[in-house]
């Protein structure tokens, strides 16, 4: 996903910041305070707004220069440079991970997946936001003017997709969410790359009046099976 450049000094906004903070607060899993990973923490604002509600946050990111500008910015964050899908984290090390926009990028996604139970305790949660394959394929091909946003967004899912990959690995509970996520940031999104016609057709067609599985963008919780978390 390309960046928004806001205005005024505010760090450039890689994700939909706050469709996805109404996504944790709606899912209730973090109520109290807990062990929070962030995988792809970007520029790290998501993971201070947790920091700053009173949670034990990590996370990890591929990009360095990102690490830097989050540490620049918000101080001693725990952010750690990963590649790959290890997560450099004891098993069940956390209550909740979190990953957004990160998903259709991962292209060993049941990697991915051993890695996110392995370090959840029995009982905890993942929340994750990744754009819906049905209507992102669309985006992407006009986006790109063809097919080559295929390598970069290598593993849309369905949300029947989705929910299949998370039974496998052994997730139980799976719930999609009802997230608005028509504000400015996706006007703004929409307008840099689709142009006024984009704008124009949101007013037409707007994806938050969809039923769930036809939604641009699919916010599940999954919960890892074993005992519930105390």
């Amino acid at each position: 996903m390309m960046p928004t450049t806001d205005a005024d000094s505010r760090p450039k906004q890689f994700g939909n910041l706050d469709a996805n903070l109404r996504f944790i607060d709606d899912t209730g899993v973090l109520k109290t305070p807990a062990d929070v990973l962030e995988i792809g923490t970007g520029m790290g604002t998501l993971l201070h707004r947790l920091h700053e509600r009173g949670h034990r946050v990590a996370g990890v990111e591929r990009r360095q220069e990102f690490i830097e500008q989050a540490l620049a910015r918000y101080g001693p964050l725990s952010i750690t440079r990963v590649e790959g899908t290890a997560l450099p984290f004891a098993d069940k090390s956390f209550d909740t991970v979190l990953s957004f926009d990160v998903f259709e990028h991962i292209k060993d996604s049941d990697a991915h997946l051993r890695e996110v139970t392995r370090v959840l305790r029995d009982g905890g949660s993942y929340l994750i936001q990744t754009p819906n394959k049905w209507t992102n394929a669309v985006f992407e091909t006009i986006r790109w003017r063809g097919l080559g946003w295929r390598d970069d967004h290598c593993s849309l899912h369905s949300l029947g997709e989705l929910i299949a990959r998370f039974t496998r690995h052994g997730f139980v509970d799976i719930e999609a969410f009802d997230i608005p996520v028509v504000n400015d940031f996706f006007r703004a999104k929409v307008r840099q790359h689709l142009g006024p016609l984009g704008l124009a057709l949101l007013h037409l067609v707007n994806p938050d009046r969809l039923p769930l599985r036809f939604r641009t963008n699919l916010y599940v919780r999954a919960t890892k099976g074993g005992a519930a978390r105390q």
